[in-house]
């Protein structure tokens, strides 16, 4: 699409909304305005022009004022002041005179009702060319005026962590587009899960956006989402849909996921259960017979070739007292990690305590081995109260158990 076609039809130019759900009460809590023109009877995107660096910067900041203005006036029709408008900015054009216009924009609509504490500011963060400094100023700035920040596209670029945390918004968008893949990479699992523990360190919202499939839509409800957005739901549309638009298709949804999620933490509790009784079972059987536990890794290896890999054993602070014994084609020993500390692993220590206070084994969650980048789980068993066992399962192994995946 020409940019002049853009500029010269200025008239037909229009916002679409696209509705964003909450996870708590099921309803519409706000809308994203989304930027349309109709020419020859044919409505179409106004992404490309946005996106296009080549189109001289102040076509694009004058569309982009037009469409605020009429979404904007729309809104207020709507009266609600529960209701968040999520407007999108390109930051390197904001910065141009360092957000000014856009924000006596918003002022000056205040008199006619908009309340900043409704606005939702959407950024993308890997496309900010500028000093990240100077753009954290400018987003701290606004704050103070109430407005909130949505850092969008996350998961869909290559998007910086560091810089999201300086940022610190409000809000962070997840795209989940790349979970419609055949078969998506672990290694983009590791990057949401690692987003979901920045938002919970910075205190922000995870939004995830488009959902187009239920998988998706439980996925987001799996992983700490408390809004969500895509054509599942809600697909941009002229006119604003009703806030309980969605309302008893997304609580029969929730439903379903906690059904799921209940059974399948039972069969987790029952596995657990039934596979420290028979670790239990073995190291009473045979843990006394052994003058070392070198020579007690090597019984329990025979007695668990079925579901483990490797097996090792460490004191209360992390340093290993034993070799490893290790499963390739056959089993072997690998001395070379005796005395080795593992204390500087996420949660070692605390697993630790859990085992002395608990006196008893409990699972790990589903996480990549560092050796075989297989996916596996760790159960932990308390042999006394200086001395644990660690025992690998394989990802074979889990796969044949229902829910431990």
């Amino acid at each position: 699409m020409d940019p002049l076609d853009i500029m010269t039809n200025l008239d037909k130019v229009f916002p679409y909304y696209q509705a964003i759900f909450s996870a708590d009460e099921q309803l519409v809590i706000g809308y994203e305005v989304l930027g349309r023109i109709q020419l020859n009877d044919v409505i179409q995107s106004l992404g490309p022009f946005f996106q296009d660096e080549n189109v001289p910067d102040e076509y694009r900041i004058e569309v982009d004022d037009y469409l605020l203005h009429y979404a904007i006036e729309e809104f207020l029709q709507l009266q609600d002041s529960e209701l968040y408008l999520f407007i999108n900015r390109n930051a390197n054009l904001l910065m141009i005179d360092h957000g000014e216009s856009f924000l006596q924009l918003l002022i000056e609509k205040q008199k006619t009702g908009l309340k900043l504490e409704q606005v939702v500011l959407e950024i993308t963060e890997h496309d900010f060319k500028g000093d990240v400094d100077q753009l954290y100023h400018l987003l701290t700035y606004y704050r103070t005026y109430g407005i909130k920040i949505a850092i969008d596209n996350i998961g869909k670029a290559s998007s910086n962590l560091d810089r999201i945390g300086i940022l610190s918004p409000d809000i962070l968008k997840i795209d989940l587009h790349p979970l419609r893949l055949s078969s998506p990479l672990q290694s983009y699992y590791d990057v949401l899960y690692s987003i979901s523990l920045l938002a919970r360190k910075i205190g922000a919202t995870l939004l995830y956006e488009d959902i187009e499939v239920d998988f998706q839509l439980q996925y987001a409800w799996k992983n700490g989402g408390r809004y969500y957005q895509g054509y599942l739901l809600a697909k941009p549309k002229r006119q604003f849909v009703s806030r309980d638009d969605r309302k008893d298709m997304l609580k029969e949804e929730f439903q379903h996921y906690i059904s799921t999620e209940k059974k399948k933490l039972e069969r987790l509790y029952r596995f657990t259960e039934n596979f420290h009784q028979r670790i239990h079972y073995l190291i009473t059987k045979t843990g006394k017979q052994y003058v070392d536990y070198n020579q007690l890794l090597e019984e329990l290896s025979i007695q668990l070739d079925d579901c483990c890999f490797r097996i090792y054993i460490c004191d209360e602070d992390g340093f290993q007292q034993s070799v490893n014994i290790f499963k390739r084609e056959k089993w072997e020993i690998q001395p070379q990690y005796f005395l080795r500390n593992w204390s500087w692993r996420p949660y070692f220590l605390a697993n630790i305590f859990k085992m002395r206070t608990d006196k008893k084994g409990f699972l790990s969650d589903v996480y990549s081995d560092i050796e075989k980048g297989d996916l596996i789980r760790t159960f932990s068993y308390p042999l006394n109260q200086n001395h644990y066992l660690f025992i690998d399962l394989s990802y074979e192994f889990l796969y044949e158990q229902e829910g431990l995946l």
